[in-house]
């Protein structure tokens, strides 16, 4: 998920889709401790589009950057 589609999604959307990645990321961690074979950079992958979306809902509490609470 790029920075332009995260700035595009309302603040709910944004804690929605902030839920099921971090759902994700638990699962791909269990999978990873308990498995072989995980592909080990999509935990890459979803810890960066985690990030994101948290920075992006912070930016929008505290005004930063112009961007108001959608």
């Amino acid at each position: 998920m790029n920075i332009e589609e995260v700035r595009s999604k309302t603040d709910s959307e944004l804690r929605f889709d902030l839920g099921n990645l971090k759902k994700e990321l638990f699962d791909l961690r269990f999978r990873t401790a308990t498995e072989t074979g995980t592909d080990p950079s999509r935990v890459k992958v979803v810890r960066r589009s985690v990030a994101r979306i948290t920075t992006i809902l912070h930016e929008r509490s505290s005004g930063v950057r112009g961007q108001e609470a959608r």
